[in-house]
């Protein structure tokens, strides 16, 4: 079993070296690609990661064709060569550890779809979110376990992992930016797919600067909502 770990990148050039560093030396005993995507970074991100792309075979990097997450993303889906493709932030906020139990969980149990991580159930562990956020977040995830009649309840959080031919299934995939992570996992329990939910670990920053604005973003995640509430309606009149 082949997994791709696909890791957009805009201008990350204070910590991506760290983070490409991480992944190589504590996934050796497992096949896996990464999957470097540049999203019109202006700083020297590229040159960067291209250093690496020479350094090991496994490693690819693509230049977004259309700028935003829901571009790499959907770059990404396209390109990967893995069973299995896990979204992994270039800011190391995501746990190693959280990865490999993603990967063996895909491997020892073939009738997942997916892996949801969630950073707010027992066990799970948050360190640094900024308050301001956390409250939004909150907010906003409880919002939408209501609405979805879930359990689940870390929506927004881009650490999850996919069988490929599911995402594929997905698509079109419409988000064009933060709001990606929205769509994917909403699509996957609205079409009824196998998913699993475990407890993980999430660290903020501690380099460079988070993209993440909630001014400029509130209303691309209502736009999402509204298209995967209107999809799941749909899907239940076909039933």
């Amino acid at each position: 079993m082949k997994f791709s770990i696909l890791i957009p990148c805009r201008n990350e050039t204070e910590i991506i070296e760290e983070t490409i560093t991480n992944i190589t030396n504590n996934l050796k005993n497992y096949n896996f690609e990464l999957l470097l995507i540049n999203d019109f970074s202006t700083d020297n991100t590229l040159e960067k990661i291209k250093y690496f792309g020479s350094k090991f075979n496994n490693i690819k990097i693509f230049d977004n064709k259309k700028k935003g997450l829901g571009g790499s993303l959907n770059l990404g889906i396209d390109k990967a060569e893995g069973d299995y493709i896990v979204i992994y932030m270039a800011d190391m906020s995501d746990d190693i550890d959280n990865l490999k139990e993603y990967f063996e969980i895909c491997k020892n149990n073939l009738n997942i779809d997916a892996v949801f991580g969630s950073r707010f159930i027992k066990d799970s562990k948050v360190v640094n979110y900024p308050k301001k956020k956390l409250f939004f977040n909150r907010i906003f995830n409880n919002l939408v376990k209501i609405i979805f009649f879930s359990n689940y309840n870390d929506f927004t959080n881009a650490f999850k992992i996919y069988k490929k031919s599911i995402l594929l299934n997905l698509k079109p995939i419409v988000s064009e930016n933060f709001n990606v992570f929205l769509e994917l996992p909403l699509k996957i329990i609205s079409r009824k797919y196998n998913y699993k939910v475990i407890p993980i670990k999430w660290y903020n920053r501690k380099k460079g600067e988070a993209k993440f604005k909630i001014k400029e973003l509130g209303s691309m995640y209502v736009f999402t909502l509204i298209y995967c509430w209107i999809e799941k309606i749909l899907l239940n009149k076909k039933i």
